[in-house]
């Protein structure tokens, strides 16, 4: 479902374009019916390095974070085992993030997205859109997706996050490839919020508002559009 509303007017072309064509493989969303994404797109950002800001929602997120047996982590992990990923050893995103106390300081961008993604133990990846080949999408691997050295190659009928050029994110959300991290550089994003059950609807969307709030504050005249698919 799409959402039109925006901060500081109409996204760009190409940003749409991005949104629109992001699509879920069915065989993912048989593996788990309860999987949702809240897509965010963002366009004219001005990121930069941290600062006390961005400094002060990390300590907040690590004050609010979940327990490690938390339900919502618990869900990821269950997810990870459907397919056959031993979550002890690759870790789903958030839970990986909550072991990092205190949590790192990357960037304005990144430390806003890993701020709401601790407060809410929800998973979240923030693409560069400038460096994306085709739409995103989240498919069951075949095995022979190119993916960078730093990835490691799928396996067949892991879940990854893929492109024309090849594999953006292992495992579901367990790690990013270089080419499409958000750097001090990025001006267009992409956010991909994902849920599964316990977590609610409602509070998808409150996380996804959260999020927008922060990059409005890093950058006022960020335009962002948002799609949920699930």
């Amino acid at each position: 479902m799409r959402d039109p509303r925006l901060l500081g007017g109409a996204a760009g072309p190409t940003l749409v374009g991005v949104i629109d064509d992001i699509w879920v493989d069915e065989r993912v969303r048989e593996l788990r019916p309860d999987f949702a994404v809240l897509v965010i797109g963002a366009s004219g950002l001005r990121n930069g390095p941290s600062d006390e800001r961005s400094r002060a929602w990390l300590a907040d997120a690590a004050a609010r974070a979940v327990p490690l047996d938390h339900e919502k982590i618990e869900a990821w992990r269950a997810a990870y085992r459907a397919f056959g990923a031993k979550p002890q050893r690759t870790r789903p995103s958030v839970d990986a993030l909550i072991r990092r106390m205190p949590l790192p300081e990357i960037n304005l961008v990144v430390d806003a997205y890993n701020a709401v993604s601790v407060r809410h133990a929800l998973p979240i990846g923030g693409e560069d859109a400038g460096h994306y080949a085709g739409p995103a999408r989240l498919v069951r691997a075949t095995g022979d997706e190119p993916s960078d050295q730093a990835l490691g190659d799928p396996e067949i009928g892991e879940v990854v996050w893929r492109d024309d050029v090849g594999v953006t994110c292992r495992r579901w959300n367990w790690r990013q490839c270089v080419r499409t991290r958000i750097t001090e550089q990025t001006v267009d994003a992409v956010f991909l919020l994902e849920r599964l059950e316990p977590m609610s609807m409602d509070e998808l969307a409150d996380a996804g508002e959260e999020l927008r709030d922060l990059l409005a504050q890093i950058s006022p005249e960020v335009r962002t559009e948002t799609r949920t698919l699930g």
